[in-house]
């Protein structure tokens, strides 16, 4: 079948679908005006928008655009931005592997590229002003006006780049009238929260003051089995100060300063899952015996949903295990015998989560009628704020205790971070420090010609600094013997002894150690753009737009080399490129026109198709340690053209909407992420994107309203593109064996592939234990073997060495073959978290009680169908379709200005994983899944005036 024929295809099948369920589909933003007594229907109310950054009903808008009001996010039970996918066609979201960062997802494209220096897919703007980093998914929608999701690209009237578009919060503003309201509710796991808002006239209509703000506090939703604390649990508020001063008719000015801060024991990633890697027992018919320990890559990539995934990771298969093992601490896999809980909300953890953020925003808005018809403004956006996140890395707690040592009297090991236990024990530290402003200039038409414009032009800066640590006893431990085996003297002064481990006794890392790991990046962007759309208005109904931005993006990074196990103390840039530097500067925009037409069966409707062209700037992968193989220091921008057409309809004399869309993406260059060596690697993907979206409310009788929307999406990754996946670098090649990456490499801890008949020519020699030296190369192994025991060589002797370097057959690689392993191709893949059908319904209906009481029922469903986690479309990276319903009962008396409400969110009770991260090889190539919250239920009280 034709791509043309597909997509018509798809148009009918949608459309006779809507038909037949009744149902409408867009975000329940509208609401009702009085019905109509002759017919006993409503006239849905349009929800005002400033979509193109002028306001205009919501059917008028030539965009796929979704809006709530206040009123509707409080009925759909959207509490913040993660519920925002439950209401809107081909969207996804999912919580990041790292500090203060998600994956919003808008028709397949999001933010899949991880770094300092990595754009977002879909801009996350407050009151139209970009914030690179803020707590839009942190905190709750509280006092908003409204809130806007544009699909993508969008770019020639928002203040940043954005490929997948834009979530667009509108806060309330002060008001020339008096009025407050307060809210408070109980839920189930503890749960309270109270929300306020109290707005204040202080001069007629020149001068207002308004002031709103939330508080959050519940239980976690997982508990700690190691010490049956319950984590996970949430403990925040927001607070935001408006000012509203508009000394004349033609100046009006807004001020803002939004406070949010959280301190709690919330989990940053979620439960860890492993289907445990034993290594094989004979390699090439040759038995591994002893040497299987370093034949391991800790996890194996099989189903998320299998009882296997609730294993642990052999811990012989990362880095501190190996090392372990190689100076005699730890013997094997200390986690042998060890499972998880089969339950999602069960975690066994050392130490419990630590969870520290606080952000301050201030805006300041300013708009200026030069004339009639001319309209200026100036809007400012300043923000600070800190973060800062510890956790236990792996989630589990060995069941053996280290082995009886020097280093190890007893068992036991005093760690100068980790502090004393018995136990291998890693602790993972996220935390970082930004700034950013924006300031945005803009001169606006309403001209009576067919002429009119919107210009105007922002720079922004944003400046970040962060720090990722890996803090284990086996690392520090694994920095004595390496000293002492280097200089004789495990406390060994690195500036007065060469070849000495710098050792950091602080009991909170300082970041100069080099018995942890740090990836330290001081992060600098200074984005300058200008931007405008011109109008012209051919006839009554039909309007052409033209649209342009030239960007510039100035990116630099300090690059620190990661000195994990380095000789010396302190971080240090690295000496052949401390400054590491990208410049992007780009011509985007978007050309099209809408057409009014006037057909016999609906009272409005819109007609409209775009162009544009869309781009996201590229960025420099973190610091990675010297000489390291297959990682690149930058990765390239992002490129979209992107064609869509859709209608937008009035129909039952004002009762029905009905709003579709289809789309095409041609998708050059697509950011997505792996860990390599220990750190963040950024590749581009080339990909097709195409789907169709409805959105539709139908209010049929008065006091009735029923809503649903429906998307597919179709992605394809192109030919010619391919990466080597770290879960199975051999693609299951029986003639290849993976192995670990030995101490006298700076990919220590990391996996090789070298040859099976090498490998066991090496076993059947009995030199199994020098397999992870040979990862370094030929050259570096045929050394290792050469040099005697006493100085860290082999120590065999020398007829064997010489047979090993040079007749094992390890490196005689087929064709498309290397030490890291070979390319799976992409060709024809899907994008992760791109699932191809969304769809949700809801119907409410409201009746009156004795009294002067009212209530509303309603209920809302969603589901989403299966989708891939990594762009490997494995079976391991297979993520099952969920689905998710809410319902809630509300009782109004409008005489008192009382609400009271009672709801259930995710009625079944259902934990889906929604996404999944897998790890670098050294940790094991874990995976820590991302899940639904559970059951929540709760009763609300509101009292307006």
């Amino acid at each position: 079948m034709s791509q043309t024929l597909r997509m018509r295809s798809l148009l009918v099948m949608g459309a006779s679908v809507i038909a037949i369920s009744g149902f409408a589909v867009p975000a329940f933003a509208q609401q009702a005006k009085p019905a109509q007594p002759a017919a006993q229907t409503t006239v849905i109310e349009e929800l005002v928008v400033t979509a193109q950054k002028k306001e205009e009903a919501l059917q008028d808008v030539p965009i796929a655009v979704s809006a709530f009001s206040q009123d509707s996010l409080a009925a759909q039970k959207i509490d913040g931005g993660p519920n925002l996918q439950q209401a809107i066609p081909n969207v996804t979201f999912a919580r990041s592997n790292f500090t203060n960062s998600f994956n919003f997802q808008i028709r397949g494209i999001g933010a899949k590229a991880v770094g300092a220096s990595a754009d977002q897919g879909v801009g996350v703007h407050m009151n139209n002003a970009p914030q690179q980093s803020g707590n839009l998914f942190e905190s709750e929608f509280y006092d908003v006006e409204r809130v806007e999701v544009l699909r993508g690209p969008q770019g020639t009237l928002y203040g940043r780049n954005a490929t997948g578009g834009v979530v667009n919060v509108i806060t309330a503003k002060p008001t020339d009238k008096f009025e407050a309201n307060v809210r408070a509710e109980v839920g189930n796991y503890g749960s309270t929260r109270y929300r306020g808002m109290v707005n204040i006239p202080i001069f007629e209509d020149k001068l207002a003051v308004r002031v709103a703000g939330t508080t959050l506090n519940r239980d976690g939703f997982v508990t700690n089995t190691f010490n049956n604390h319950k984590v996970d649990d949430r403990d925040l508020y927001s607070t935001r100060v408006q000012v509203m001063f508009n000394p004349t008719e033609k100046l009006r000015t807004n001020f803002l300063w939004e406070r949010f801060h959280e301190d709690d024991n919330r989990a940053r990633t979620g439960k860890q899952l492993c289907t445990k890697d034993p290594g094989p027992a004979t390699v090439g018919g040759v038995a591994t015996g002893a040497s299987r320990i370093f034949l391991s890559q800790g996890c194996l990539p099989s189903s998320l949903y299998g009882s296997s995934a609730y294993g642990t990771v052999n811990t012989a298969g990362t880095l501190t295990g190996l090392l372990g093992n190689i100076f005699g601490f730890t013997s094997g896999d200390v986690n042998a015998g060890n499972t998880t809980s089969t339950d999602l909300q069960q975690i066994q953890t050392a130490l419990d989560p630590l969870y520290r953020s606080a952000s301050n925003t201030y805006q300041f808005t300013l708009n200026y009628d030069l004339t009639d018809k001319l309209a200026f403004t100036a809007m400012t956006s300043y923000g600070k704020g800190t973060v800062y996140t510890k956790q236990d890395y792996n989630r589990t707690v060995s069941l053996v205790p280290f082995n009886n040592t020097p280093f190890t009297p007893g068992g036991f090991f005093n760690d100068p971070q980790v502090g004393n236990t018995n136990k291998f024990t890693t602790i993972d530290v996220s935390s970082g420090r930004s700034e950013q402003f924006s300031q945005e200039l803009r001169l606006q038409s309403s001209f009576d010609g067919p002429l009119n414009f919107n210009f105007g032009g922002i720079h922004f800066t944003y400046r970040t600094l962060t720090d990722y640590y890996v803090i284990g006893n086996s690392l520090t431990l694994s920095s004595l013997a390496l000293n002492y085996s280097k200089t004789g003297n495990p406390n060994c002064n690195p500036a007065t002894t060469a070849n000495c481990i710098g050792i950091d006794t602080s009991a909170t890392p300082t970041g100069d150690g080099h018995n942890y790991y740090d990836n330290r990046t001081p992060y600098t962007l200074t984005s300058d753009a200008l931007f405008g759309e011109l109008y012209w208005q051919a006839n009554e109904d039909l309007k052409f737009t033209l649209g342009l931005r030239q960007t510039r993006d100035k990116k630099a990074v300090k690059n620190f080399s990661t000195v994990l196990l380095a000789p010396g103390y302190g971080l240090t840039l690295n000496p052949t490129n401390p400054d590491q530097r990208a410049r992007f500067s780009e011509l985007t925009g978007r050309f099209g026109f809408d057409y009014k037409a006037h057909l016999s069966f609906t009272d409005d409707t819109l007609l409209y198709a775009f162009y544009s062209k869309g781009y996201k700037g590229g960025g420099i992968n973190p610091g990675v340690p010297a000489n390291s193989v297959g990682v690149k220091q930058t990765f390239d921008p992002e490129f979209v053209n992107a064609i869509e057409v859709g209608t937008k309809n009035t129909m039952l004399h004002g009762s029905l909407l009905f709003n579709a869309t289809g789309f095409y993406y041609d998708y050059q260059g697509y950011q997505i992420s792996k860990i390599v060596n220990r750190t963040s690697v950024n590749e581009n993907v080339n990909a097709k994107v195409y789907g169709l979206e409805f959105e539709t409310i139908w209010s049929p009788v008065h006091d009735l309203k029923l809503n649903a929307n429906l998307g597919y999406l179709h992605t394809k990754i192109g030919d010619g593109v391919s990466s080597i996946d770290t879960m199975n670098r051999t693609q299951n090649n029986p003639l290849y064996t993976v192995v670990k990456v030995g101490p006298n490499s700076p990919a220590v801890g990391a996996n090789c592939v070298l040859t099976t008949s090498g490998v066991a020519t090496v076993l059947g020699l009995g030199a199994g234990a020098t397999l992870p030296f040979a990862c370094s190369g030929a050259a570096a192994y045929q050394a290792f073997l050469a040099t005697p025991a006493a100085l860290g060589g082999a120590g065999l002797p020398a007829a064997t060495a010489a047979f090993l370097a040079n007749g094992t057959g390890l490196y005689n690689y087929g064709a498309g073959y290397s030490i890291e392993g070979t390319a799976s191709s992409l060709a024809g893949k899907e994008l992760p978290n791109s699932p191809h059908w969304t769809a949700s319904v809801g119907a409410q209906y409201r009746f009156d009680l004795p009294g002067g009481w009212n209530a509303t029922l309603r209920g809302d469903y969603y589901r989403q169908t299966q989708q891939f986690a990594r762009v490997y479309n494995t079976d391991y990276d297979r993520l099952k379709a969920w689905d998710n319903a809410n319902i809630t009962l509300k009782l109004d008396k409008p005489e008192w200005g009382v609400t009271l409400e009672a709801y259930v969110k995710n009625l079944g009770n259902k934990t889906p994983i929604v996404d999944a991260y897998t790890t670098d090889d050294t940790s094991g190539l874990f995976t820590n899944v991302i899940t639904q919250e559970p059951r929540l239920y709760g009763v609300a009280i509101t009292k307006s005036w």
